[in-house]
């Protein structure tokens, strides 16, 4: 998820980006000599100065190219027109290692109504250590018989919500994570998206990557104008199915309700219903404690190694999306495009060592 700063506007996102965008300056500025005494008004002329110097080197390395030029482009057909479509694979090793996850949540007493962690205590001490062992238990028979009865059959939404709303102590967050095991690989849609700012303006960009076999195959939607928002999001769309669950950084909060709006406002027909796990609140259950901070580059760079180059902050997206439009020239958009890629790549990565590190029994 991209997010945007504007002057006088500031919440937890936008102080989210700050800190990535003083990482980067910090790095700018390493070897001038009055880096000590730098100011905040010094920092936004230079934050302003480097990019736009970055998208003049950009106009001038890419005028001559377009955009069925980029890697694995292709315009493709929606029922609402044409649009961009950018494929690109590469080799992943993402197995989740068994877990009998339905057979753990059998030990999970606070699973069912009216019993908390401290009557879990009690009725394990009793010998009730199961679901299955309290269908001998007069209060608790019926409940138990009620959950048995439906657990095989419960989708992988309701389970996830059946843990959401028991989430006592450290064994139910992980469970959160162990859950996932319930899925086929191939259901999870790794998407992320580019905007034009916080709401209520168009979607320019939607990446989703999915795993096939030992491959991770990444899919973004590029709008190449403004009119083409409705047909970028079909594109996105033709993933789903009723067996997908979304995997984002923040979308709780951005992507998903983001997309629901513009659904609403093109007045799409449109079930935008799916389980939905998203890492940012996993990542800081995990790993606040060891990391900086938990914003997604940061758990690269400590957690994966990886250092991004030439990445754009949310803010010049804007700026760079319209001088595209009025240059007709994609060199801005390259190095958003390839942000969105390795946004959804590393989302895969993410939960895949968050899987191994709760899984360990």
């Amino acid at each position: 998820m991209t997010i945007f700063i504007f002057d006088g506007l500031y919440n937890n996102k936008t102080m989210q980006n700050t800190e990535h965008e003083n990482y980067l300056f910090k790095s700018i500025l390493k070897d001038s000599p009055s880096c000590e005494s730098f100011s905040f008004d010094e920092y936004k002329n230079v934050s302003h100065s480097y990019y736009n110097d970055f998208k003049e080197k950009l106009l001038i390395e890419y005028r001559d190219k377009e955009l069925t030029d980029i890697k694995g482009s292709e315009i493709i057909d929606t029922q609402f027109g044409q649009t961009l479509r950018i494929v690109q694979k590469e080799k992943i090793d993402f197995e989740l290692a068994e877990n009998n996850f339905k057979s753990r949540m059998n030990h999970n007493l606070k699973l069912l109504p009216k019993i908390g962690i401290k009557t879990e205590e009690n009725l394990k001490r009793k010998g009730f250590n199961t679901i299955e062992s309290l269908l001998d238990h007069d209060s608790h028979r019926k409940n138990a018989e009620r959950f048995l009865e439906d657990i095989d059959s419960m989708s992988f939404s309701e389970i996830l919500d059946l843990l959401n709303n028991n989430k006592y102590g450290k064994d139910c967050k992980d469970n959160l994570i162990r859950c996932i095991s319930l899925n086929d690989c191939e259901d999870f849609k790794f998407m992320d998206i580019e905007t034009l700012g916080l709401s209520n303006v168009p979607i320019i960009l939607i990446g989703v990557a999915e795993i096939k076999d030992n491959n991770i195959i990444s899919s973004q939607y590029f709008l190449r104008d403004i009119e083409e928002e409705i047909a970028v999001m079909d594109a996105y769309f033709t993933h789903l199915d009723e067996n997908s669950v979304h995997v984002t950084f923040n979308g709780k909060t951005f992507d998903v309700p983001f997309i629901k709006n513009r659904i609403n406002y093109h007045r799409m027909d449109v079930d935008f219903s799916y389980p939905h796990l998203d890492l940012m609140y996993f990542a800081k259950y995990l790993w606040q404690n060891e990391l900086p901070n938990c914003q997604l580059q940061t758990i690269e760079k400590y957690k994966f190694g990886i250092e991004r180059v030439n990445d754009v902050p949310g803010q010049y997206i804007p700026g760079y999306y319209n001088t595209y439009l009025s240059q007709d020239n994609i060199g801005p958009m390259i190095p958003i495009i390839e942000h969105n890629r390795q946004d959804i790549i590393s989302l895969a990565d993410f939960l895949l060592k968050m899987y191994e590190e709760v899984n360990y029994e």
